[in-house]
Order: structure tokens, then C-alpha cells, then sequence
């Protein structure tokens, strides 16, 4: 029991030392740091341009190679105005014209040219259909 008490009064202790270093630093003139420590430095615009956008790279890739949190990139692209890529891929079908489409699968048949894709039959089907073919 007194090893209870002797854990709550210094858990006590503890707390009224850290309030008296905060309020004399405040006094002082000095910066005070509340709250959790920062892990790691927050991405700077410089590197996020650079890896975000121009090199195209995932938010969890860019925190990998930044040493920071997905999260801490996520709130550097909102802090400098950056609009985050939504997790949707675009089809990479739309690369080819729907001319150069329609050729090749009269020439190979659908089948074939999904083959060598390496696509689905049926997502170059759609595609097609999609795109009024």
C-alpha cells in the first residue's frame, strides 16, 4: 500500500516540476514546447513537389523515403496547398486512341489483343463499350 502512495506522490512530484520549468521558460522569454515530441521533421514542399508530383510516387513511398509518417506527408500536402492524388488508377487503355483500338482488335480479334495487353477480355469489352464503340 505505501508503495502505492509513494508512486502517486511522485507521479505528483513529477508533474508540479514540469509545470514549474514550463511557467519559468514562459517567464523567460524562451519557447516552450507543449505536447508529444515531433518524431520526425515535417517533408518540405521542395522534396514533396519533387516526389509527389513530378516522380509520381505514393504517399507511403514518400514518407519511406522522407523517414516521416504517412500522416505527417498527408498534412504537408494540405499545408502547402497540394492536392493529394485520389487512390483510383486511370485505365491504362486510355493511352491508345480509340481508332488505334478498334484496328487492332479488328485485326488480332478481341481475345488476342486483350492477350497481348495482358488485360481481361472483358476490360478491353467494356473499354470499348464505354468509350461508344
Amino acid at each position: 500500500m505505501n508503495e502505492i502512495k509513494h508512486l502517486i506522490f511522485s507521479r505528483k512530484d513529477f508533474i508540479f516540476k514540469i509545470m514549474a520549468r514550463i511557467k519559468y521558460q514562459e517567464a523567460a522569454g524562451l519557447e516552450v514546447r507543449r505536447g508529444r515530441p515531433v518524431a520526425a521533421p515535417p517533408p518540405s514542399r521542395v522534396d514533396l513537389v519533387k516526389l509527389y508530383i513530378k516522380e509520381g510516387r505514393s504517399v507511403r513511398d514518400v514518407a519511406a523515403r522522407l523517414g516521416c509518417s504517412k500522416d505527417a506527408v498527408h498534412r504537408a500536402l494540405k499545408k502547402y496547398g497540394i492536392d493529394a492524388r485520389s487512390n483510383a488508377s486511370r485505365s491504362s487503355l486510355l493511352k491508345y486512341s480509340l481508332s488505334d483500338l478498334k484496328a487492332a482488335v479488328r485485326e488480332k480479334g478481341i481475345r488476342g489483343y486483350a492477350r497481348e495487353l495482358g488485360i481481361d477480355e472483358g476490360t478491353l469489352r467494356h473499354h470499348l463499350k464505354v468509350r461508344k464503340c
